[in-house]
């Protein structure tokens, strides 16, 4: 527990400083916890041996470099949305490539999950960047994490008091309805509490109606990080594993810690475009 804990204080001052500093500082520390968190998952998926590599988790890894390099380095030269589309479809024509010049070394379940692989975590974790790039990024960042972690948190304690009806028995056994009403509430409250402090510290801004945005926000956020861990988990219950990794004590790999987060930003970035640009 006490790794745990030191693990989970640690994990929380650096995304406290890559949220504050924004920019350059959060996309490097994205690219590396895509990295990391696409090869555990190409790994748990069976797209790569035990130990080793291979020529379609290659190809990803390589994806996600020149992915995050031009979403940093290139959005004054193109579009971020083309550029995402074109990088996903020329992974795919490689990794088809790889599939055919080395067959029957892999097959094609191998290759759907490794695109899978690619758009679920190197993809979906960039617009944790591409949220704090927004008018009031750091207030939409710390949204993602309000209604991922707090939520998770708050889960935790009212299914500890009130716990009795199970969400998903067969899945996940621990978690509760009444858990999962309270994980929501809590980040409800807590999203309010941020528009508030937001209202605060610019009031010669029109950000009244903010207060409405961020209780949406934080509701479908915090419902939607919920099934992201409940996903997370079916993967590993699907390929018999406990853990996606080892890299963070305490805790597991990437795909452990950030499970909902990954799950719950493009969601989280597309309600905040919507309702707060």
């Amino acid at each position: 527990m006490k790794t745990r804990v030191l693990s989970g204080v640690a994990i929380a001052l650096v995304t406290i400083a890559a949220g504050w500093f924004g920019g350059y500082t959060v996309g490097f520390i994205l690219l590396i916890c895509s990295l990391t968190g696409y090869f555990e998952l190409c790994r748990a998926c069976r797209v790569v041996p035990e130990k080793g590599q291979s020529g379609l988790s290659a190809a990803g890894l390589a994806a996600t470099v020149i992915y995050y390099l031009g979403i940093m380095f290139g959005g004054r030269y193109i579009g971020p949305d083309f550029f995402t589309l074109t990088v996903i479809v020329l992974l795919l024509l490689v990794q088809m490539a790889v599939y055919v010049f080395c067959y029957p070394k892999y097959c094609a379940e191998q290759v759907m999950a490794s695109l899978f692989s690619f758009v679920y975590c190197p993809v979906m974790m960039s617009f944790i960047y591409r949220a704090r790039l927004l008018p009031h990024g750091l207030y939409v960042f710390a949204l993602i994490f309000f209604c991922t972690w707090i939520c998770d948190s708050c889960a935790y304690f009212a299914g500890r008091a009130f716990g009795r009806r199970k969400l998903a028995p067969v899945l996940s056994p621990k978690k509760t309805v009444e858990g999962s009403i309270g994980g929501i509430l809590g980040s409800v409250v807590l999203c309010f509490l941020l528009a508030l402090m937001l209202q605060h510290n610019y009031p010669e801004e029109d950000t009244v109606g903010f207060r409405l945005a961020f209780i949406v926000i934080g509701f479908v956020g915090a419902a939607v990080s919920e099934i992201g861990d409940l996903a997370a988990s079916a993967i590993k219950r699907n390929h018999d594993i406990k853990d996606y990794g080892s890299c963070i004590p305490g805790h597991g790999g990437i795909m452990d810690r950030f499970d909902s987060v990954i799950f719950t930003t493009p969601i989280i970035y597309f309600l905040a475009v919507l309702l707060l640009t």
